[in-house]
């Protein structure tokens, strides 16, 4: 706080005396702290409800003529609850321990007796803001361990003349805060131009957060999304930082956007256009800075036409739009990004491979791929586990066993495919007459959303 470079602590101070405000404001403003004053419990609650504060400074007796403490102690319990990891420091007049020792067992952190003693004052604010500034911090990172960490960056693959057009309008606004749309076919490879895009910009030096909004069930998409505070519906345990909040400095990509439900996307609308946010069962307000990347394989326009997609929220998303041609439609991309999954799966399972036989290069250049780049990527890794030589071979890629050359099932009877081969021509057929949309394919198919977003990633679809 005395550093320069230190942001301000914003500490709320709750006393009925005016000359005690005022003395603690000309003590701690000059040391870097911004305080936020109430005279009464009930004014200290309403100023918690709606600024962030970093901690709480408050006086244990607003009654005139009473030692009870009771109100103090009852502010205690109510700022506990609203933010149970909130350093709350306490005073008396009295000089009564036993009164700062029972505020310590509601949840107070530490007492100071009136009148104080500047340094001491000062020592006590500053340990317990800092020590709440680690345990913050402790939680943001347990939140991205458990959220962000993965394998390195994607490779932006792209020579194709059809890729040109999308190169260049991610390096014109790729270094931008613009919103940005992207839309393509299941597999095309959205998420690693979000990627792409986020590693273009200012905001680069901190995680891209990627949320698949579609595999969220509506139950626990505002918890995922704004985050809870504990207590807010019964397996809130503790308080959970939602992607919004974690996501704030930097990019945050929603995939599969056309699957929130219209409740949802009206909330999501609100914090594009003012940056605020409450988490679940909190009536604070946060405000977040979050660039939005947002993907999707459906045709918004349509479905906000059809009443199924606010047309406000389309707007709002696609300040730019960039559509991901499909994979059979850059061929000349295949053997590089051939050549780039063979080798990640070679070093990932110590197989001594050396490239592909000019049949299997001449049979994936002619292949279809329905399922795009994520058919490709799945292709390699099985052509990879079963090679027998040092190149990959046709009989290694299994497109011809699969039943789905050129998009289609072969000539082969039902006798011939497995069962995974038969889910994947049916999931396929309903995914087409659906045009993409996966959860009108999945109530087609008798499957839940989730379940069907996992059939597609189990089978590279």
């Amino acid at each position: 706080m005395s550093s320069a470079n230190a942001k301000p602590c914003r500490l709320l101070v709750a006393d009925d005396q005016p000359q005690i405000l005022e003395a603690l404001s000309l003590l701690l403003e000059p040391e870097g702290f911004v305080l936020l004053t109430a005279r009464s419990p009930a004014l200290a609650l309403e100023v918690l409800a709606q600024e962030q504060v970093d901690g709480v400074l408050i006086d244990l007796n607003y009654t005139r003529d009473t030692t009870s403490g009771r109100e103090g102690l009852d502010l205690v319990a109510a700022i506990q609850q609203h933010d149970a990891q909130l350093p709350i420091i306490v005073m008396t007049a009295w000089g009564n321990i036993e009164l700062a020792v029972e505020a310590m067992r509601c949840g107070a952190r530490d007492f100071i007796q009136k009148p104080w003693d500047n340094a001491r004052l000062l020592t006590v604010l500053r340990t317990q803001l800092e020590l709440y500034t680690v345990q913050k911090r402790a939680l943001w990172l347990e939140a991205e361990n458990r959220i962000l960490r993965a394998e390195g960056a994607p490779e932006f693959i792209a020579t194709a003349t059809a890729m040109r057009p999308v190169v260049e309008l991610m390096a014109r606004i790729g270094p931008s805060d613009a919103n940005v749309l992207v839309t393509g076919e299941h597999g095309t490879g959205k998420e690693v131009v979000a990627q792409t895009l986020h590693r273009l910009s200012p905001r680069a030096h901190r995680a891209l957060v990627a949320v698949n909004t579609g595999a969220l069930p509506e139950g626990t998409f505002e918890s995922e999304i704004f985050g809870h505070v504990k207590g807010a519906f019964t397996d809130a345990r503790t308080d959970r930082i939602g992607r919004f909040e974690l996501a704030s400095g930097s990019t945050l990509f929603l995939d599969e956007i056309a699957n929130i439900p219209l409740r949802q996307q009206a909330k999501l609308l609100r914090v594009l256009e003012t940056g605020e946010l409450e988490r679940v069962g909190s009536s604070t307000t946060r405000k977040v800075d979050v660039r939005m990347i947002s993907a999707t394989n459906a045709d918004l326009r349509a479905e906000s036409e059809a009443g199924r997609f606010r047309g406000d929220l389309y707007f709002r998303l696609n300040t730019v739009e960039i559509h991901v041609p499909p994979l059979r439609d850059r061929r000349e991309d295949i053997p590089a990004l051939a050549a780039h999954f063979l080798f990640r799966y070679a070093g990932r399972y110590r197989r001594a491979l050396e490239g592909f036989e000019p049949a299997a290069l001449q049979t994936m250049l002619h292949y279809a791929w329905p399922g795009n780049v994520r058919e490709l990527d799945h292709t390699m890794e099985r052509a990879v586990l079963m090679a027998r030589g040092s190149r990959i071979e046709v009989a290694d890629l299994g497109l011809q066993s699969g039943g789905l050359q050129s998009g289609r099932a072969s000539a082969q009877s039902l006798d011939d495919l497995s069962l995974e081969q038969v889910e994947t021509i049916l999931i396929r057929k309903a995914l087409t007459r659906n045009q993409g949309n996966v959860s009108h394919a999945a109530e087609a198919l008798g499957l839940s959303r989730g379940a069907l977003y996992r059939r597609i990633e189990k089978y590279g679809l």
